[in-house]
């Protein structure tokens, strides 16, 4: 399980950057979408405007600018429209309502272009909507003329040099209100019959055909009542449409619907990625969990083992003891009591010695039975390693020195939590079984270092043949040992201490030679 961690990780933070693109290119279409949405909603204002010059068009395709610049305003709305401008063919304004818009538009191709709090459109030919185009849906063939009040109403007539060219006539007519008279002595001049209040009169009905074209069986032009203008040549009704002819249309919309929408959704799509992170987190925490969970139940495993193992030798060693220890006690008492006889020979006195010898090597060997078989109870306490490895070595001197072995310790071991007395213990049967492999004048080293905030490993090196892989576990086991005088039980009895703490112990390569046997999860003493 633990092998498949880093690949868990990876899955993990792979998931979570799809789910971060994946926000990220939601967020982009919703804001997108919302553009859209404005720019339709453009459509629709623009096809209004269109309908609304459509109807107010009169005589000649001629618009009052300020009755067009009322029905303007009356679409302006702060929280959606803020402007609007119709421009002649050379980019002047002939025609607007709201705020002023400060875009260069001579020179700004058509289309949207978008800024912090505003979108302008220009000419909404590209968005699928031509006001002129619907504005000229009519027997005219020129676009509209946006011409101000106070150029459309001059009196009747007054064709003059230096004069409007336009022949117009009052705003309404007043019943009550006594006509002008044109000039003293004379009377009024009124506008012929049916002429529009506020228009140029209606043409005769022969000259309603386009200009130049033959009404059938007659011999007179026929002309449009959306023409040019009979009172005007094509020359000056050219210079009119260059100046007072609509020729684009600029309209400027406030972006806070789609700030709006692009702020809501951002929102939701962080509170989404933020789920998704603390989902991550919380299944790499659970896999950390289960990874822990597992190795906690491979210990309570090998501590069930070691159990049921403990049981089988109390059995064995209560056993060995009551049938072996006291007989031999009585045949070291009895050799004992034959080697001081005088009249023995010498040889005999030898014999007794050597019979004294093995009993206390059957007697040690039952001990370490005995001392395999008991239940160790910890009692844990701050210990320093580097006082406890001292107080080994000094144990050990005699058997340092017979091999002239060097014991190299690192200076600065770490203070730890455990039994000081198993600890020691452990110690010992590691370094004599350390002095045991090496040759004449090999090497051992003590060394430790931190794996984690609050734990250590130790580690006991030596450059003697080191142990095979294949027997890198069994050496662990009671009775098993690759030394002829050895017992199996010393490395057994360090293996039942290290569990006994909590802690692990694993027999790994040296190198270029040797062995090194390390004690990992040493719970570090807290700082003082």
């Amino acid at each position: 399980m633990s092998r498949r961690t880093p690949w868990v990780y990876a899955g993990i933070v792979a998931a979570w950057l799809l789910l971060v693109v994946w926000q990220a290119v939601e967020h982009q279409r919703v804001c997108a979408q919302a553009r859209a949405a404005l720019i339709n909603r453009a459509k629709d204002i623009s096809s209004t405007v269109g309908l609304v010059m459509r109807s107010q068009r009169r005589f000649g395709g001629i618009i009052s600018r300020e009755r067009l610049e009322s029905a303007l305003t009356a679409l302006i709305n702060p929280d959606e429209l803020n402007a609007v401008a119709l421009l002649n063919a050379t980019g002047e304004v002939v025609a607007a309502a709201g705020e002023p818009i400060d875009l260069d538009v001579k020179g700004l191709p058509t289309g949207a272009h978008w800024d912090k709090n505003h979108v302008t459109l220009l000419n909404l030919v590209d968005l699928g909507t031509n006001v002129t185009a619907v504005a000229s849906q009519t027997e005219s063939s020129h676009p509209t003329l946006v011409i101000p009040r106070s150029e459309l109403y001059n009196p009747f007539g007054t064709n003059r040099p230096g004069t409007n060219r336009f022949p117009q006539f009052p705003r309404e007519r007043d019943p009550n209100r006594q006509p002008e008279a044109r000039d003293p002595g004379g009377p009024p001049q009124q506008p012929p019959d049916g002429a529009a209040v506020g228009f140029p009169p209606e043409p005769p009905r022969d000259l309603a055909g386009p200009r130049g074209s033959q009404r059938e069986g007659s011999g007179r032009p026929n002309r449009s009542p959306f023409g040019r203008p009979f009172w005007m040549s094509e020359q000056e009704f050219q210079a009119l449409i260059r100046k007072q002819g609509v020729h684009s249309f600029v309209m400027m919309l406030s972006t806070a619907p789609v700030r709006a929408a692009a702020s809501h959704d951002l929102w939701l799509r962080a509170l989404i990625t933020a789920l998704g992170t603390v989902a991550a987190m919380s299944f790499g925490l659970a896999w950390r969990g289960l990874l822990r969970s597992s190795e906690l139940e491979v210990r309570l495993a090998r501590a069930a083992e070691l159990n049921a193992r403990l049981k089988e030798m109390n059995l064995a060693a209560a056993g060995l003891a009551h049938e072996t220890k006291n007989p031999l006690n009585i045949i070291r008492g009895m050799a004992q009591v034959i080697s001081k006889l005088d009249q023995i020979p010498e040889e005999v006195r030898q014999k007794t010695r050597q019979i004294i010898e093995e009993t206390d090597r059957v007697t040690s060997q039952l001990n370490d039975f005995i001392n395999y078989s008991r239940p160790r109870e910890v009692h844990r306490k701050i210990v320093d390693l580097n006082a406890v490895v001292a107080e080994v070595a000094r144990a050990l001197t005699h058997d340092l020195e017979e091999k002239s072995v060097q014991l190299v310790v690192q200076q600065d071991l770490p203070r730890i939590e455990a039994d000081e007395a198993l600890l020691r213990q452990a110690l010992f049967n590691l370094f004599l079984n350390a002095i045991q492999a090496v040759p004449i004048q090999g090497q051992i080293q003590v060394a430790a270092q931190r794996t984690g905030p609050a734990e250590a490993a130790l580690e006991i090196r030596d450059n003697g043949p080191g142990v095979p892989p294949e027997h890198r576990t069994e050496i662990f086991k009671p009775y098993f040992t690759t030394h002829e005088t050895g017992t199996g039980l010393g490395l057994a009895v360090v293996q039942q201490i290290v569990f006994a703490h909590g802690w692990d112990i694993e027999c790994l390569p040296n190198q270029p030679r040797g062995a090194v046997f390390r004690i990992s999860h040493l719970r570090l003493a807290a700082a003082a």
